[in-house]
């Protein structure tokens, strides 16, 4: 699309991150905001005040050769336009509202700014619903989606994926608890887990529950209207573990390691199930020449160790990728 094409923002629904730029040659002028195509960018992450994770600076320097084979339209443009679907309440630790209502936080805005900076870009952040998240990439508002977005063989009938973390599920037990999954169901029977109704994870679990019955076995599976009700019944020890989202889970552990009843992680699964390791990905309109160049942006930051830091900043270690990879296999359309 030419560059008098791309539609604008929605002021409404716009944050942009005060990144801290360094003196290097090239930088952006801190007043304007303009787009930096040379030199390094000091990027800060994880800087949502109170928040239990390690506040830092990472330096990224532009990419010419990659930037190169940018599209014309986004290269003009001097902008990356990162869609992040956290309204109304966010997701912690991916994507939420800082402290000061207004600035767009979380590891996937976070990414996106470091592959802006890759680039040579100013990140934008687009922070709308889930549903016009997708609107937003499918009328070209939104260059691309960092949002916890799953790569599925159906979305890929839409869209180019550039592949960035795990699609991991974990079970939160209490610290005192001696149970570990083990990557084998048969260790769930006699006990009785809680995870989220309608989710992907509910249906892997009654998946699970079914094989125990008909080995003569019992899993009692629970429910509560929200994530604080399903906490409470852990930590009072109404239930024996809780079985939900990898990232979200690690957000809690943290925020339950200064309390009186601490958590930890006893185990994790992949979203896609047993055959496949479900990925969370960068997203674009298919065919618009923006994943290429996004696939090989995250390799550069795996390759100089920005991803590891990213990765640690938010405690999301446990969800690494070696590398990324253009479109890999998806969730298959039958677990979809």
């Amino acid at each position: 699309m030419p560059t008098s094409g791309r539609p604008g923002v929605l002021l409404a629904a716009v944050t942009t991150l005060a990144l801290a730029l360094s003196a290097c040659g090239g930088d952006a002028d801190a007043d304007t905001g303009a787009a930096k195509n040379s030199g390094t960018t000091q990027v800060r992450i994880a800087a949502a005040t109170g928040a239990p994770f390690t506040e830092t600076t990472i330096p990224v320097e532009v990419q010419q050769e990659i930037r190169a084979k940018l599209p014309k339209d986004v290269l003009d443009s001097g902008e990356l336009v990162i869609g992040v679907g956290a309204l109304p309440a966010g997701f912690p630790p991916l994507a939420f509202v800082s402290d000061d209502a207004k600035t767009v936080t979380g590891a996937e805005p976070d990414l996106g700014r470091l592959v802006a900076a890759v680039f040579g870009l100013k990140p934008v952040i687009s922070n709308v619903t889930w549903e016009n998240l997708f609107v937003g990439i499918d009328s070209g508002r939104n260059d691309v989606g960092f949002s916890n977005i799953t790569d599925t063989e159906e979305r890929q009938q839409k869209y180019d994926f550039a592949s960035y973390r795990k699609d991991d599920l974990a079970f939160q037990v209490r610290k005192d608890s001696t149970w570990e999954f083990d990557d084998d169901y048969e260790n769930l029977a006699g006990l009785t887990v809680a995870t989220s109704a309608g989710t992907n994870q509910e249906k892997i679990l009654l998946e699970w529950r079914t094989k125990l019955e008909k080995e003569g076995k019992t899993l009692e599976v629970k429910y509560y209207p929200d994530r604080n009700g399903s906490r409470l019944a852990l930590t009072s020890g109404k239930i024996d573990a809780y079985f939900g989202p990898n990232p979200g889970i690690q957000y809690d552990i943290a925020n339950d390691s200064s309390g009186t009843t601490p958590t930890r992680s006893a185990g994790s699964w992949s979203g896609a199930g047993e055959s496949l390791q479900g990925l969370i990905a960068a997203t674009t309109k298919k065919d618009n020449g923006l994943a290429e160049p996004l696939t090989e942006a995250i390799n550069h930051l795996i390759e100089n160790g920005q991803y590891e830091t990213w990765l640690k900043a938010y405690q999301l270690e446990n969800e690494a990728v070696e590398k990324s990879e253009l479109n890999p296999p998806g969730l298959p359309l039958d677990n979809s």
